[in-house]
């Protein structure tokens, strides 16, 4: 395909996608792929406990343009300046946490100015940024590299994970032991329980402990930064496969430190349960461990004497899992049921600036909405409207909250909202992440399932869809399954098909959250069912609108998407393309390979004790009545869904004649997270519909 190809939107002629090399500026940045990749990308943010300081991280391309490079931005909570670059190191920085001094620590693999030639490569270290500005200064290293960082709210005192080798008591030791496999030129792990790997990386040898460093030093002394902190190893029993886990808070008087924790359930089966650690006596106790249930994302009041925590029910062959939210005493470890008979999953909880409520997050109909809980009881309030939100701040002070707010008419915002007001429609403050111009309009859709239930959707129309220029419709359906489209996806961007003229349906069928557990629950064991006759009813609904040309359409999706694009082939011949990611195909190898294989037989069963769920649901078995041209993508390195399921697709399809292409990616994981990557993947789709949709001449990709 050729780069000098300028499709505009509303033009489906010019659909096989490019970026405009002459000719008129595009109106928006889908227009060009390499705008699209170019455009700055928000996550996180971190509140200073005056409240007058707000940091997120921004991350964009590097000078070369092959890789995304994540820096941090300070912006105005009130609105009124512009948001300022803080660093600019050249591996980045990321997950800014302030300290109650107002000093910014942050991780970050930038070299350490201080170390010889022959160090080697840098990994992800701790830097601070003093309140008062200036240069950031390293403040802890060690050689395999820093994970989280949690700092207590009024002491300062700080805990963090660091992967640990097997019965190593220190860094020294740590280090003798990972240069003595190196030398001997070792690479085996032995496992001894489930799991052996997690969405793209193999777990072992070494796993997390977390470490209590106290107060850090105001500046360094001469050396190594790590010899002048003293590591409390809070984890010593922490081992392979998951250590103490990744999920780590400290209570605000730096007593106390709080995680989750993987722990044996059945056979070959794993739970999560809370764990509490007393820092001076480093004694560890369970402060909640359900059998029954996953427990975890634990947060503690501001007085540091309760906790409130997500309760997730597990799942079985009948019932889907369902969550809440808990209060516990951290003396007594009693623990009450905050949010009984709130029909929604609660998620990321934390306290008010008092301590006399509660802030959750969960989807409601297509929207992932803030709420609040008083701890006296009433049920739940809504406080937003509309949107997306994320990353929660609460000022201590209790005058504002702070989050990243998308929705698919805009990427993630930082917004500030009243802590109790109802319907908030809250103003972004000024960032680097703003959109000024969209390639068409954001409609909402509903349809009515054969059941009667209804069915919500939302539906990008392309600039100049209308009954005199109906638009072709492309179905996205969404991964996994249990989620909603609610949110704006970098990975899943509906405006980059619409630029080339596309409509684009994203349908909130059956097994998607926010709509009540009895929509849930009408697909599951039943993947084929419900979410499928909810799927054809959205497009139903879809094609009768004048500005929708249902004789030109195609299906597409990703992991559990994936599934369903493939079911999809299976059952109907009514689109003209399939795009199918990173896809589930044959759910019994799949049951038994993927990183987490004990969580999917909770839903279908043993395979071989009962087979019936595997043999209605897994697409393979009806591969014959394949009809659908299809592209076929996969990462190699996505333990999730694993290769083998994209190449006996690929396989299947090929046998049988359908015409199909396979697009595999050797070093991409369940995603596809590198800028080139990522620009190749639409690419490619965008020629794949223009051939099937469109009935334009097959353009391969120039890098292909």
């Amino acid at each position: 395909m050729s780069d000098s190809a300028a499709p505009s939107a509303g033009h489906p002629r010019n659909g096989s996608g490019g970026d405009a090399a002459s000719g008129p500026a595009p109106s928006s940045p889908f227009h060009a792929l390499a705008d699209f990749v170019a455009l700055p990308r928000l996550g996180g943010l971190a509140l200073s406990a005056d409240g007058t300081r707000l940091v997120t991280t921004v991350t964009t391309l590097d000078a070369e343009g092959k890789k995304w490079q994540p820096a941090l931005w300070e912006v105005d909570p009130t609105g009124r300046r512009q948001a300022r670059r803080l660093t600019r190191g050249p591996a980045g920085e990321s997950a800014p946490v302030f300290t109650p001094d107002g000093d910014l620590l942050f991780t970050s693999a930038r070299p350490d100015p201080g170390a010889t030639k022959d160090a080697g490569d840098p990994t992800p270290a701790l830097w601070s940024l003093a309140s008062t500005g200036g240069e950031a200064r390293l403040v802890l290293q060690r050689s395999a590299g820093i994970g989280s960082v949690a700092v207590a709210a009024d002491t300062g005192e700080v805990a963090v994970l660091a992967a640990t080798m097997p019965g190593a008591d220190d860094a020294a030791a740590d280090e003798a032991r990972r240069t003595a496999r190196k030398d001997a030129g070792v690479t085996a792990v032995l496992h001894e329980s489930d799991p052996v790997r997690f969405w793209d990386h193999d777990l072992g040898p070494a796993a997390p402990h977390v470490y209590w460093l106290g107060r850090l030093p105001a500046e360094p002394a001469a050396g190594t930064p790590a010899e002048d902190v003293q590591w409390q190893d809070l984890t010593p029993d922490a081992g392979p496969p998951t250590g103490a886990g990744d999920d780590l808070t400290v209570s605000p008087d730096g007593r106390f430190v709080l995680r989750s924790e993987d722990v044996p359930d059945g056979p070959a089966g794993r739970r999560s349960r809370l764990v509490l650690t007393e820092v001076a006596t480093g004694e560890t106790r369970a402060l909640v461990d359900d059998p029954l249930a996953d427990v975890g994302a634990g947060r503690f009041s501001p007085d540091g004497l309760s906790v409130v925590c997500v309760r997730e029910a597990a799942s079985s062959y009948t019932e889907p899992p369902d969550y809440t939210l808990l209060l516990v005493d951290v003396a007594t470890g009693q623990a009450r049921d905050l949010t009984a008979g709130f029909d929604r999953w609660p998620s990321a909880p934390q306290f008010d600036a008092t301590g006399s409520a509660v802030y959750f997050l969960a989807d409601e109909d297509g929207r992932h909405a803030l709420f609040r809980v008083e701890l006296d009881g009433g049920a739940p309030v809504r406080l937003t409207r509309d949107g997306a939100y994320s990353d929660l701040q609460v000022a201590r002070d209790g005058s504002a909250l702070y989050a990243l707010r998308s929705s698919y008419a805009s990427p993630p915002v930082p917004v500030r909202l009243d802590p109790r007001a109802t319907d908030q429609q809250p103003e972004e403050l000024p960032s680097p992440g703003s959109l000024t111009a969209l390639p068409g309009t954001l409609r909402e859709l509903e349809a009515t399932a054969p059941d009667g239930t209804r069915v919500q959707s939302w539906l990008v129309l392309p600039e100049g869809a209308g009954p005199g220029s109906p638009a072709p419709l492309v179905l996205w359906i969404h991964g996994g399954p249990l989620m909603s489209w609610s949110s704006w996806s970098w990975r899943w961007t509906p405006w980059v098909l619409a630029a080339r003229g596309y409509a684009v349906l994203l349908p909130n069928p059956a097994l998607s959250q926010g709509f009540g557990q009895d929509f849930v629950r009408r697909g599951w064991g039943e993947w084929g069912g419900a979410p499928y006759t909810d799927l054809m009813a959205a497009v139903d609904a879809a094609e009768a609108l004048p500005e929708i040309d249902g004789t030109r359409t195609a299906a597409m999706g990703g992991s559990f998407g994936g599934y369903m694009a493939n079911w999809v082939a299976t059952q109907t011949d009514r689109f003209r393309a399939i795009v199918t990611h990173a896809s589930l195909w044959h759910l019994d190898s799949f049951s038994g390979t993927t990183d987490a294989a004990w969580y999917w037989q909770k839903e279908f069963g043993d395979p071989l004790a009962e087979p019936k769920r595997y043999e209605q649901n897994s697409p393979h078995r009806y591969a014959d009545a394949i009809r659908t041209p299809m592209l076929v993508i996969h990462g190699d390195k996505d333990y999730r869904v694993p290769i083998g399921e994209g190449l006996r697709l690929w396989y299947d399809l090929q046998r049988r004649g359908v015409p199909s292409r396979f697009l595999y990616f050797p070093d991409e994981n369940h995603w596809v997270v590198t800028p080139g990557n990522s620009r190749i993947w639409y690419e490619t789709v965008l020629a794949f519909l223009a051939e099937h949709v469109l009935g334009q001449e097959w353009q391969r990709p120039e890098l292909l």
